[in-house]
């Protein structure tokens, strides 16, 4: 039986030009690579006319999904638009927990009215428990008379916040 020593991919977090976030994402899926831009509607308004367009929820940011190995990376960085992965270390990018681009996807998929939220490292961590975002995780804030859940992306220490009913959540 052989083992095979290929690292496992993971997703990590790309700086690219500003304004850049769609075209960047085209030109790594053409090559292969595995790319989430999460994005929100919103209406832009002009004096003609009113469209529904979408923006990248982290401007300046996507992911991509793959293995640390220098190729890969290299393979990455060279597209057009890409500054550079996200590091703490020089040269060693930082995986992003797959439970965060997990929870980050459903929201994005059930076009929630997401909004930007500051980075928050402190606060309570809970889980939606009912209905179609069941199994998002985030920290719970509240804002008046709402509560917020937000879902932190730590290595871009940004997040995003959503407002739920506080009953459909438990603490993790």
């Amino acid at each position: 039986m052989e083992q095979s020593d290929k690292p496992a991919p993971q997703w990590y977090a790309v700086l690219v030009k500003s304004r850049h976030e769609f075209k960047v994402t085209d030109r790594l899926t053409l090559k292969g690579v595995e790319t989430f831009l999460p994005t929100m509607d919103r209406i832009s308004k002009w004096k003609d006319r009113k469209k529904l367009i979408s923006f990248p929820l982290f401007p300046g940011y996507l992911f991509v999904h793959t293995t640390n190995e220098a190729a890969n990376l290299l393979n990455v960085l060279k597209v057009s638009g890409v500054v550079r992965m996200l590091c703490t270390i020089p040269g060693v990018p930082d995986p992003i927990p797959e439970e965060q681009i997990t929870s980050l996807r459903t929201l994005v998929e059930n076009k929630e009215a997401l909004d930007p939220y500051p980075y928050l490292t402190e606060g309570q961590r809970v889980r939606i428990t009912m209905g179609a975002l069941a199994g998002v995780e985030g920290i719970l804030e509240k804002k008046l008379d709402k509560h917020i859940l937000v879902l932190s992306v730590d290595v871009l220490q940004q997040g995003v916040a959503l407002t739920i009913n506080a009953g459909e959540v438990e603490r993790v």
